[in-house]
């Protein structure tokens, strides 16, 4: 590999395959470690910062940085029913992300709420059918070697139990 000097964003660099990251321009990627950083910081601090009743309802879905156009959001999704709740905490979940960030990091939350109890309906009604169904079990009903239709559904309950 042989080494360039003097190019317009770096000093050095190296010929050849490079990653991603190496080949961005030193202004751009300071501003993705920075969204990135504050978002992930935001999810691993989520309990601390909402506590524990609104920690069970609601969750960061994303976070959209200033521009000249419009302020700094993190978008939340709560679940059907605790809206009133968490616009009464709005003020106070700002001030939280604020100060771990020590500077003013959040200007504006939305809320976008969900429907959890249709997810469980779904997750039951998943569960409840059948891994093997009518096609499958006819076929391993037409082996013939009482090991392999044995050994088969045994799988078929494996498959159930999780």
């Amino acid at each position: 590999m042989q080494f360039k000097k003097y190019t317009k964003q770096r000093n050095t660099s190296i010929q050849g395959l490079r990653s991603f990251k190496d080949t961005l321009p030193k202004n751009i990627k300071k501003v993705i470690h920075k969204r990135g950083l504050i978002y992930s910081e935001i999810i691993n601090n989520w309990k601390f910062i909402v506590g524990d009743n609104l920690f069970k309802i609601c969750y960061p879905k994303s976070f959209k940085n200033s521009n000249k156009f419009g302020v700094s959001t993190l978008l939340i999704m709560v679940k059907r029913g605790h809206e009133v709740d968490m616009e009464y905490s709005k003020q106070t979940i700002i001030n939280k992300i604020n100060t771990l960030f020590a500077e003013e990091v959040v200007e504006k939350l939305k809320f976008s709420s969900f429907n959890h109890e249709e997810k469980q309906i779904f997750k039951e009604k998943q569960s409840g059918m059948n891994v093997t169904n009518d096609k499958y079990k006819k076929k391993i009903n037409d082996v013939k070697n009482k090991k392999i239709k044995k050994s088969l559904l045994e799988l078929t309950k494996v498959f159930k139990g999780k």
